[in-house]
Order: structure tokens, then sequence, then C-alpha cells
């Protein structure tokens, strides 16, 4: 029975809110006298005996007030807490909270092209985005950002010049449909950042707000963007032929999103901006505003709308710019510190899958031996990429001691695909085929049965063989007959 239907049993109120028919008994069937006496002036005076007769033989008794039901103020509260927690998701979507009223906070400038409306703010080199400073992004080398992108291109990239870039749109979709109207742009002027960002009054006015883009993209070395290569970018260049406004020249381009996916996967958290921005720079946004609420609140902004409730949407824009130059400069310094100092296990085994992919082997083999002490899955997966690298180097006695320690720290299913690597390396490696004999019984899971057959077979047959010419001792010699 659900809550609603046990509280109108409760209150005998039915489940419309409407009190339930009953039939009429003796007793509640008023008599004329006594709808008379309801109307007397005299109905509040003290009750006769005469009158309690009269009482008792038709008209209707007054009920005396029945306690109060805890149940029914229970039930109450647990139909309250559960509308709440069914609305709560439509309210987060419906509502925001409102800034002061007031102006739009950006200044008209006239350009050649044209009014663009621009909101700017300058940054002193001193200033942090949770533990990082946004200087620190100058600090990076391009070659290890190139390694760490698996970018090649940025190798040669002037990271002094760079171009931090991020758009809001008026929907996600993507599409000819689909307008920037707040484009968000970040640069180094000496050690300190300028945040400019272009806002769009009326949607058709894009060109001029495009040239400027234009312009500062050629006076820049790169872009750095989360997720620009598949959304910020592609929308732009399509405005760019839209509005008949030449499109830039194609910079190399380093999106944050795919080196985040890399480094911090193993976390298990998602890669969302907000995410890394908590969990790796330790800054929490207070009062954002949610993103799926942007595109409704320009379209209310269109619509006479005032201008401040747009102020937070600037704000959420300018906060995402130097998230991109803290994070750009704290994964370029640990990149390069190569576990200098203490660090999560699971970043720094990110960080040599990077290293392994990019084909620094020195630094993924120093990242992985990092990780694996700290204990756990991430210690076994450390190891195994430890002894992979070793292999390639050609140290096979170091991937087996890699492995063995592993093995160790292996559980359940971890230790199969173990096993059948160590019957392996002692098989066609060290030439122990005991050892690889015993590892290959044990390896069943991590193969077909098939393969697993014809490994056991093959190894108990060469191990068959060798104790058959052990047995042999060909330095005795028969003795001289003649």
């Amino acid at each position: 029975m659900d809550l609603k239907r046990k509280l109108s049993r409760l209150t005998q109120v039915g489940p419309g809110g409407k009190p339930p028919t009953r039939p009429a008994t003796a007793v509640e069937v008023e008599s004329p006298a006594a709808d008379k006496a309801e109307a007397s002036p005299t109905a509040d005076a003290p009750v006769t005996e005469a009158a309690q007769g009269s009482l008792t033989q038709g008209a209707v008794v007054p009920e005396a007030p029945r306690p109060r039901d805890p149940r029914i103020d229970a039930l109450r509260q647990m139909l309250t807490d559960w509308a709440e927690r069914r609305g709560v998701g439509t309210a987060r979507q419906a509502t925001v909270s409102a800034p002061r009223p007031g102006p739009l906070p950006v200044d008209a400038r006239l350009t050649p092209h044209g009014p663009v409306h621009v909101s700017e703010r300058v940054l002193p080199p001193e200033h942090r985005h949770g533990s990082a400073t946004l200087a620190g992004a100058l600090d990076v080398e391009a070659p290890l950002i190139a390694s760490l992108a698996l970018h090649p291109e940025l190798a040669g990239v002037d990271f002094q010049r760079m171009l931090f870039l991020d758009t809001e749109t008026t929907g996600l979709a993507g599409g000819t449909g689909t307008v920037p109207f707040l484009v968000g742009l970040a640069w180094f002027e000496g050690r300190s950042l300028r945040v400019q960002q272009l806002f769009l009054r009326r949607l058709g006015e894009e060109a001029p707000m495009l040239q400027v883009l234009a312009e500062r993209m050629a006076a820049s070395s790169c872009l750095v963007t989360f997720n620009g290569k598949s959304f910020d970018w592609p929308l732009l260049r399509t405005r760019f032929v839209l509005n008949r406004v030449p499109t830039p020249e194609v910079l190399p381009h380093l999106d944050l999103l795919h080196c985040a996916r890399r480094v911090f996967k193993h976390r298990g958290s998602g890669t969302r901006l907000v995410h890394i921005e908590e969990q790796v720079l330790g800054y929490r946004r207070v009062g954002d505003v949610d993103g799926a609420l942007i595109p409704e609140l320009y379209f209310r902004f269109l619509r006479g709308g005032d201008g401040s409730t747009l102020t937070p949407v600037l704000e959420h824009n300018a906060n995402d710019l130097l998230l991109l130059a803290a994070l750009l400069g704290e994964l370029g310094r640990r990149f390069r510190a190569v576990g200098a100092e203490p660090e999560d296990p699971r970043d720094l085994l990110g960080f040599a899958g990077v290293a392994a992919r990019a084909r620094d082997y020195a630094r993924a083999q120093a990242f992985a031996r990092a990780a694996a002490e700290g204990g756990g899955a991430v210690s076994v997966e450390a190891l195994t990429l430890a002894s992979q690298l070793a292999r390639r180097a050609g140290d096979s006695v170091t991937a087996v001691e890699h492995l063995q320690r592993a093995l160790g720290a292996a559980r359940g299913a971890q230790t199969a695909p173990i096993h059948l690597t160590l019957a392996k390396l002692y098989e066609h490696s060290i030439k122990d085929l005991g050892r690889a004999l015993h590892h290959a019984r044990l390896a069943a899971p991590a193969e077909s049965s098939e393969e697993h057959r014809l490994r056991v077979v093959r190894l108990e047959g060469k191990l068959a063989r060798r104790g058959k010419a052990s047995t042999l001792d060909f330095s005795a010699r028969a003795p001289n007959s003649g």
C-alpha cells in the first residue's frame, strides 16, 4: 500500500481529498427541532436538562475531538520528504540563484569590423586556481607536453604564446543551429594572464566577434582546450563559414581532455572538468551555474530578461579558462618530476602508461616502479607494466622479478594472466622448463582450453626428452678389447 492510501485511511479522507460517502444512520438524522435550535439566537446558551433529553432522542450529538494520531504526522512527513527527493532534480534544472538585478557586465568596443561586447580582466602571476598557480603553465616543456598529449607536432610549439579557448553555446548538439554566444579567451602577457570574453548580444551579429577571434588566433602559437577538438573548434569553424568570415589558419591543438583521460583514468571517477578540478587541484566551485541551464539563461536574456542573470555564466566560463591554465601547468610539472614527491599511485600509473605509449621507456619505467609502491590492484598493474618494459629492454631476469612481485599482490582473476606470462618467459627466455610447466598449469583461465592443453603437453614433452638425454652418459666408453 502506498503512502497516500495509508494517510487517507488514517484520516478517513479519500485519496482525492474528499470525505468518503457513508450511509446515514439514525443517530445522524437531524430533526426539525434541532435545525431550529441551531438557528436560534440562544443556541449558544447552556443546555438544560430538557434540552439534553431532546438531544438524546434524535439530535446529532457533537463528537468530542479525537486525539491526534502520531502515525498521521509521520506519514505526512514521509510524503513531504518523498516529494522533495522527487523534485530536487527538476528544481536544480529549473531554478538558478538569481544575482542582483543590474546590467550585463560587458563593455561595447568599436572595432574595424563592428561593435564587439567584451568582458576583460588581468590576473597576476601569483594567482592560484586551487593548488596550482596559473603561471605554472608557462614552465611546461614542449617535448614533454608533446609526449603527454601523444601529439609530436606540439614538440616545437612556443607555449609562451598559447591561447586558451572555451565557449558557451545555445546547445550541446552542435550543427549549424548551435551558436557560441560567449567565446572565452585567455593568454599570457609576461607572466600575467589576460582573460577576455567575447559576448554575442544578438543573434546574427557574430561576424565582428569572429574577426576578433581570428586576429587573436593569428597572434598565437597553439590552442589549448578541453574537448575542443570534438566540440568548440568544429563549432567555431562552422560559424566562420556561415558568417562568411575567413577561417583562421589551423593551429596546433592541445586538447587536455585526452591527456586527462589517459592520466586520471585509474581514479574511476570520470574525466568531467569539475571532477578533475576538485580531485586534482582541490578547487571546489561555490554557486556555480549548472551547464545545462546556460542555453535557457541566454534565451531568457534575448527575450528581454535582466542582463545580470548571465553574470554567473561569464564567471563559469572564466573559471573554465583558469582551470585550463592551472591543469596544464600541473600536468607538465608532474610529468617532468617522475614521482619526485608523494602522489596518488593511480596517477603515477597513468603517467607510466602515457610515457610507454610515447616510447619514453625510461620515464615509463620510473613511473611504474613508483606506482608499484602503492600496493593493491594498482601495484599489480604497475609491476606488470614494468615487466613489459624490462622485456622490451631485453632484461628477462628483471621482467620475471617484477612479475613474481605482482603475483604476490595479485588476487583472484589477476593471477592467471601473470602465470601465463611467467610460463612464456621461463620457457623461451630463462630456459627453465620446470618453472615454465609449473606456471603453465596455473594459467588455464587465461587462455583457451585447447591452447592450455597444447602448452602443457609441449612442456611435458620437452622435459621428458631432456630427462632422457640426461641419463645417457656419453663420456663413458667401452673397454678396448684389442
